[in-house]
C-alpha cells in the first residue's frame, strides 16, 4: 500500500474548491486513507456531528464561514487532529488556528506528497504524546510509592512545607539543594518533589553535570545563536530553556565550572539566561533542583565553588543519609524494592527470609540504596523462582573504610563483638540499650518502652535506680 503508515486513518477534508478537493481526497485514498470531503461548514459539521476522524484538513477560506469556526465551536473529537490549509499570507491565522488546537498547517500551494508526510508527521507526534503521557502516569505511580520511612520522615515533612509554599509563589520558585551519597536517593527525591509539586504536568529536564565536557557545558544549559562557534550551524536552545515553566535537575552541580556557576547564579535570581553568541536576554521560570555527593560548604570556602552560588542554593537543603544509618527502615525499604522487581519480572512469589533479612542488616551498603535495589534484582534473576539468596554479603565490607571506621569493636552492639572471657555485666547493658532508646526517642520515656517492648513503669523504675546510684 504504501510505507508512511498512515493507512486506515478516516481523513474529513473540507475545501470548497472542487478540483483541489478531488485531488487531494483520491491521492489520500492512494495512501490508504478512509476519505471524507465536505465543501462548506454546514457540510463539515453534519459529518462531525455522527463521525469521528483521526484527521481533519480545512481550508480556512470556505464559502459560507471560516474553517477556524469549527475550532472555536469545538466541533472537533478530541482525538481528530486539526491541519489548517492556508493561502500564502495567512500565516497569522494559521497560528491562531494552532493556538485554537490544530495541530500543523499547509500554505498553498502545497505538493501533495508534503500532505501525507504532514499527516504521518502529526500521527507519530500523537503516539509520542501517549508514551510520553503513560511514562509520566507511571512516573507518578513510582514516586506515590516512594519509600520515605521513619529516617526520612522529617524530609518528607520538609517537602511537602516546600510544595505548600510553591503553590503560594507560583513564580520564581526558590532553588532546591540535594546533597548525599553516591546512591542515596538523590534523583528518586528531585522526580518525587518534581512530581508532587505544583509543576508536575510540565516537564522535568535532568542532566549529569559530570557528563557534560566543559567545552560543550554553557551551550548545552544556555544554548547558542548560529555561527557563535565553528560547529553552530543553527542556533539551539538550552536546557533552561527547554525547562521554562517546569523543573531544571542539575546533579553533580559542583563538576561545572566557576564561570558557568556564575551564570546559573543569574538565571536564579534574575530569571534571565544569554545564549552563547547572543546579546539577547531571555526570560526563564525555571524550578531548579542541584544535587552533589560532595560537601559544597567546604568547596565553597575552598574556592573550588562559588560561595554566593552556594547560599542561594542552599536557600532549601535537604541531606539524604546513607543506607547504613537507616537500620529502622532497610528492611521496609528492600521489601518495597522487592515487590517491584517482583511484579516486573512476572514472579510475585519471592520473599525475604530471615536469613535473607540478618544479611542486609549486616552489611555495610557503600553503594546505598542503588546497591541495595542492584542487589535485589541480581538476587532475583539468580534465584530459582521462589528463593532468593544474599548470603555472598559480609559484613565487614573491605570496600568501605567508612563503615570501619564508624565501629567501635569494643561495643557490644557491634555484630562484630563477643563475650570477652574475663565476663560480661547484664545489668549495665540493659541500662545502656535503654540509653539508646531515650536517645533515639528524644528522651520520651513513653515511646522508648515501647520500642523495647515494655512498661513505661519498668523504665522509670531503672531510670530512678541509676539515678540514685
Amino acid at each position: 500500500m504504501n510505507d508512511f503508515g498512515i493507512a486506515g486513518l478516516e481523513i474529513l477534508v473540507v475545501e470548497d474548491e472542487i478540483i483541489l478537493r478531488k485531488r487531494i481526497c483520491a491521492h489520500l485514498g492512494k495512501q490508504g486513507l478512509i476519505v471524507t470531503a465536505a465543501k462548506n461548514i454546514e457540510e463539515a459539521k453534519n459529518y462531525l456531528a455522527g463521525m469521528i476522524f483521526d484527521f481533519a484538513l480545512v481550508d480556512l477560506n470556505l464559502p459560507d464561514g471560516h474553517g477556524m469556526d469549527l475550532l472555536k465551536e469545538n466541533k472537533f473529537s478530541d482525538n481528530t487532529n486539526v491541519i489548517i490549509m492556508t493561502a500564502e499570507g495567512g500565516i497569522k491565522s494559521a497560528v491562531e488556528a494552532m493556538r485554537l488546537g490544530a495541530r500543523n498547517y499547509l500554505t498553498k500551494p502545497f505538493e501533495l506528497d508534503e500532505l501525507q508526510i504532514v499527516i504521518k508527521r502529526c500521527s507519530r507526534e500523537v503516539k509520542n504524546d501517549r508514551i510520553r503521557e503513560f511514562e509520566k502516569s507511571i512516573e507518578n505511580s513510582k514516586s506515590d510509592a516512594f519509600y520515605f520511612g521513619s529516617k526520612l520522615e522529617i524530609i518528607k515533612q520538609q517537602l511537602e512545607k516546600t510544595i505548600q509554599a510553591d503553590k503560594r509563589l507560583k513564580d520564581r520558585l526558590p532553588p532546591i539543594l540535594i546533597e548525599g551519597e553516591t546512591g542515596t536517593g538523590k534523583t528518586a527525591i528531585a522526580k518525587w518533589l518534581h512530581n508532587n509539586g505544583s509543576r508536575s504536568d510540565k516537564q522535568l529536564v535532568h542532566i549529569n553535570c559530570s557528563a557534560l565536557p566543559e567545552t560543550l557545558a554553557e551551550s548545552e544549559l544556555f544554548g547558542h545563536e548560529r555561527g557563535a562557534f565553528t560547529d553552530a550551524k543553527q542556533a539551539r536552545i538550552g536546557l533552561f530553556e527547554a525547562a521554562d515553566n517546569g523543573t531544571l535537575f542539575l546533579d553533580e552541580i559542583p563538576s561545572l565550572s566557576l564561570p558557568i556557576q556564575a551564570k546559573i547564579l543569574t538565571a536564579i535570581e534574575e530569571g534571565k539566561i544569554r545564549r552563547v553568541g547572543g546579546n539577547k536576554e531571555i526570560s526563564v521560570n525555571v524550578r531548579l533542583i542541584t544535587a552533589t555527593n560532595k560537601d559544597l560548604k567546604l568547596l565553597s570556602s575552598e574556592k573550588n565553588f562559588r560561595e554566593d552560588l552556594y547560599h542561594r542554593l542552599n536557600l532549601i537543603s535537604i541531606t539524604l543519609p546513607p543506607l547504613r544509618e537507616r537500620n529502622e527502615d532497610i528492611i521496609i525499604l528492600a521489601e518495597h524494592i522487592l515487590i517491584d522487581f517482583s511484579n516486573r519480572y512476572g514472579n510475585n512469589k519471592f520473599k525475604l527470609s530471615d536469613a535473607n533479612k540478618e544479611s542486609i542488616l549486616n552489611y555495610s551498603w557503600p553503594g546505598n540504596v542503588r546497591e541495595l535495589s542492584h542487589e535485589i534484582e541480581r538476587a532475583i534473576i539468580m534465584g530459582d523462582g521462589q528463593n532468593i539468596n544474599f548470603s555472598h554479603l559480609t559484613y565487614d565490607n573491605k570496600n568501605s573504610e567508612s563503615i570501619k571506621l564508624n565501629l567501635n569493636r569494643t561495643d557490644w552492639l557491634n555484630p562484630d563483638w563477643s563475650i570477652p572471657a574475663e565476663g560480661f555485666k547484664l545489668e549495665e547493658a540493659i541500662d545502656k540499650i535503654i540509653e539508646r532508646a531515650l536517645e533515639q526517642e528524644k528522651n520520651n520515656v513513653s515511646a522508648a518502652a515501647r520500642i523495647l517492648g515494655v512498661k513505661r513503669d519498668y523504665l522509670r523504675y531503672r531510670i530512678s535506680q541509676k539515678g540514685s546510684d
